[in-house]
């Protein structure tokens, strides 16, 4: 079967993390914020995976080198490049920092799919899906869309009499008379994700047409969509069915609400694959850590960084690992521990301080209230 030429588009993705994350109240700059022991942006960039993206452009703020150190030796299956930002003017400025970053050979009528960096629980299927939608439509701009409780800090979707999508507009703002929802302006609960598909050949010049008008003097990328509509492009949406992917990281209580539905996935995901967790609400285990088949976690365990625990080993209660190597059938308890290797069948605490480069001999057994130090 021959495929349409518009579903052999190249793909590029755009991630916006320039903004200022003033409100994380942190000197760390706000994509490398961590959840789960990984840089918040690298959540964002696996929802990429599956959507078959040829290169991607991250636009950071002042601290460029940082989050580049950080995060570019973690992504090996996809090019990245960043770009800075260098004055703070508005997400529809950040993307035109991007584009030039793309280029302008052979633009074409390729795709680029934009993203925000703060929205770490967005699923490669709806990114996939939206890409799908906006190509099988021949749309010059495809929205993610949702129709959430809290609506609070986000666009509310403006459509047209045909259905498509001609604004998006802060919910404090007044609709004109005779557009879907004038009557009723709060019963249109359709919200924007902050996620757009766009066809390349058109985004330039509508960036172009952007005005800072607004209070922010800012340039906003939302305005796009209506710069496009009233050019006479069509612009469509995909509607997102799990809410819980719409959640912003924009301060700390944020962070913490995410980072524990993230623990909950990881948890679930290791308990399907044979390991025990007496109690999983209480055992925290960085999504960098690996286990191995019939370990059995017991509360108030704490795994971060690169731990591996081997087949049929027993950790805790009450035990911190972070990058360590713990062997299979060891039994740790009540143990803290950092960079350290405990042998196969070892036995070690409890009340147990394993020091950097201190290694546990395989079956051997460590008393009660000792210190290991590295070996010599």
């Amino acid at each position: 079967m021959q495929v349409p030429d518009m579903m052999r588009r190249s793909l590029s993705a755009v991630v916006l993390a320039a903004g200022q994350g003033a409100r994380m109240r942190s000197e760390r700059p706000k994509p490398l914020h961590l959840l789960c022991g990984r840089p918040m942006l690298l959540y964002v960039i696996d929802a990429l995976a599956g959507s078959d993206v040829d290169r991607a452009v991250v636009v950071v703020g002042s601290s460029a080198e940082r989050v580049t150190k950080r995060v570019q030796d973690d992504v090996a299956h996809l090019p990245i490049e960043f770009v800075e930002q260098g004055t703070p003017r508005g997400t529809g400025d950040a993307l035109a920092v991007a584009l030039a970053a793309l280029g302008d050979d052979d633009l074409g009528d390729d795709d680029v799919v934009v993203l925000p960096a703060d929205m770490p629980l967005l699923a490669p299927a709806s990114v996939a899906a939206l890409v799908q939608a906006h190509r099988e439509a021949d749309a010059a701009c495809t929205v993610l869309v949702a129709r959430p409780a809290d609506r609070a800090g986000r666009g509310r979707v403006v459509r047209a009499k045909d259905g498509t999508v001609a604004r998006i507009v802060p919910f404090s703002d007044d609709l004109d008379a005779g557009e879907p929802g004038a009557e009723d302006p709060d019963g249109a609960a359709e919200v924007s994700a902050s996620v757009y598909c766009f066809r390349r050949g058109v985004l330039g010049a509508a960036l172009r047409r952007l005005t800072p008008d607004n209070d922010d003097h800012e340039y906003r990328l939302p305005d796009v969509v209506e710069v496009l509509h009233r050019a006479g492009y069509r612009v469509g949406s995909v509607e997102v069915s799990d809410l819980s992917e719409l959640a912003e990281v924009d301060d700390r209580l944020h962070l913490a609400l995410v980072e524990a539905e993230l623990r909950r996935r990881i948890n679930d995901r290791w308990l399907a694959s044979g390991v025990t967790m007496v109690d999983p609400a209480t055992c925290y285990i960085d999504a960098t850590v690996s286990l191995g088949r019939d370990v059995t976690l017991f509360p108030n365990t704490l795994l971060q960084g690169r731990t591996v625990i081997g087949e049929g080993a027993e950790v805790g209660p009450d035990t911190r690992l972070v990058d360590c190597m713990v062997g299979a059938g060891a039994r740790v308890e009540k143990t803290v521990g950092r960079d350290a290797e405990v042998g196969p069948a070892a036995e070690v605490g409890p009340f147990v301080s394993l020091e950097p480069g201190a290694q546990v001999e395989a079956s051997a057994r460590i008393a009660p209230f000792t210190t290991v130090a590295m070996a010599d």
